[in-house]
């Protein structure tokens, strides 16, 4: 995603009048490289905006020409945030850990680690995007030095301002040159986001039109409630799950991922209040929680979350009437299912059938298959002096033909198999 340079501010012309082949071949790549950015649905530069807003590192995975460089360059220019680029690759432990300068007296003063100079810059300027390159090309002995950078953002005996914000670049071992695994304790340090290349956007930007980068707009009045959300659904899912707290992969490539420890928990505590307060979309925050965790913890994190969505079946079975049930199939299955097992754990005639509305009103505003199970399991429920309601009656039809679709279906597998 390149940025525009105006031609002036960067080449004199020698001759005006009579410019030579080197002053128009500027002036032609000058040409090249303006380029606009548009607002534009992109839900992997979302993620690495809500990170960066998060002020948690960020480690963006993919095959080399991807783009990653230059989405972390239009990033910076697009938050006017100055980019430090660092290739870990070339430099020396001690380049990040600080170099040992000698004083008038070390016996009695120690010895300093100063920083290098990019650092410097950084501390000067009170802000900044710090941008590590082909870290997964860095040697164990450079990774072991970005530790405490990574984490508690000093260098030699240097603190980096709140305002400077980390991201760093890797390919996967496979494609990188000389590559390494990322150690465990590095790995465990950020979010990972896996960054590939949308047909459309190469497309439109090769045009001249970029996705603009803009950071997330978090809604003052849910800020308090988003922390109270992310917190109850963390602890929530800890509490059940207690194996997940900490669990190392087994594997050394894994390890080198996202994986859950109590350090990438709290980052996922972080994002999901981040997410909530912006309001993102489901596609964003499983990235933000897969790449802190890891793919099955995350995904049982989101399940989590979608049922701390659902609405309360006990608000639903006061007021079957007004009831809003959710239109994804999954989600709405699970309300139906919980509407079932309330009525199963305080059995009253009211709430019997309230529950039975409660289903009249699935079949009539979404799919009838979703309520055949419910549907069964209600009617077990059903005590001697309970008369059936009304509105059973409406719902039988669409259970039977729901059922008879089942049963055709079963058929046609079976005859299907049999004539292999």
């Amino acid at each position: 995603m390149p940025t525009y340079t105006p031609f002036a501010a960067t080449r004199t012309l020698s001759d005006p009048a009579n410019p030579s082949q080197l002053d128009l071949a500027g002036e032609l790549l000058t040409l090249l490289r303006d380029t606009t950015t548009e607002p534009r649905p992109d839900t992997q530069l979302e993620a690495l905006t809500l990170s960066v807003a998060a002020d948690l590192p960020v480690l963006l995975w993919g095959e080399p020409g991807i783009g990653k460089t230059a989405a972390l360059t239009q990033l910076a220019a697009a938050l006017d945030l100055p980019l430090t680029t660092v290739i870990a690759s070339v430099h020396e432990p001690s380049d990040f850990s600080g170099l040992p300068i000698v004083g008038d007296d070390p016996a009695e003063q120690g010895v300093p680690m100063a920083p290098p100079d990019w650092a410097v810059r950084l501390v000067r300027a009170g802000r900044g995007l710090l941008f590590l390159d082909e870290l997964s090309t860095a040697p164990p002995a450079v990774q072991s030095a970005l530790l405490r950078l990574v984490l508690e953002r000093r260098i030699g005996s240097l603190q980096l301002p709140p305002g400077v914000r980390i991201v760093a670049a890797a390919n996967p071992r496979s494609s990188a040159s000389d590559g390494w695994e990322l150690s465990p304790p590095l790995a465990n340090r950020f979010v990972h986001l896996q960054w590939t290349h949308d047909h459309e956007v190469v497309v439109r930007g090769l045009g001249g039109t970029w996705p603009r980068a803009t950071l997330p707009r978090l809604d003052p009045e849910k800020l308090s409630e988003a922390v109270s959300f992310a917190r109850r659904a963390v602890c929530g899912l800890l509490t059940a799950r207690p194996a997940l707290v900490h669990r190392l992969p087994s594997s050394e490539t894994r390890r080198g991922g996202p994986w859950p420890s109590p350090r990438s928990w709290e980052m996922t505590l972080c994002l999901i209040a981040f997410a909530t307060a912006a309001g993102s979309s489901r596609e964003v925050l499983s990235l933000l929680v897969r790449g802190t965790v890891g793919d099955g913890p995350g995904l049982e994190m989101l399940a989590a979350l979608d049922r701390m969505d659902l609405p309360d079946p006990e608000v639903l079975l006061a007021d079957p009437a007004a009831a809003v049930l959710p239109e994804r199939g999954d989600r709405r299955q699970a309300v139906l299912d919980g509407v079932v097992a309330a009525v199963r754990r305080r059995p009253e005639k009211s709430r019997w059938d309230a529950a039975w509305a409660l289903l009249v009103r699935a079949v009539e505003t979404g799919a009838a298959d979703l309520v055949v199970v419910p549907a069964t399991t209600l009617a077990t429920l059903r005590q001697e002096d309970w008369d059936v309601p009304a509105s059973i009656e409406g719902l039988a039809g669409a259970v039977s033909l729901s059922r008879r679709a089942d049963d055709a279906a079963a058929r046609v597998a079976v005859a299907a198999k049999a004539g292999r």
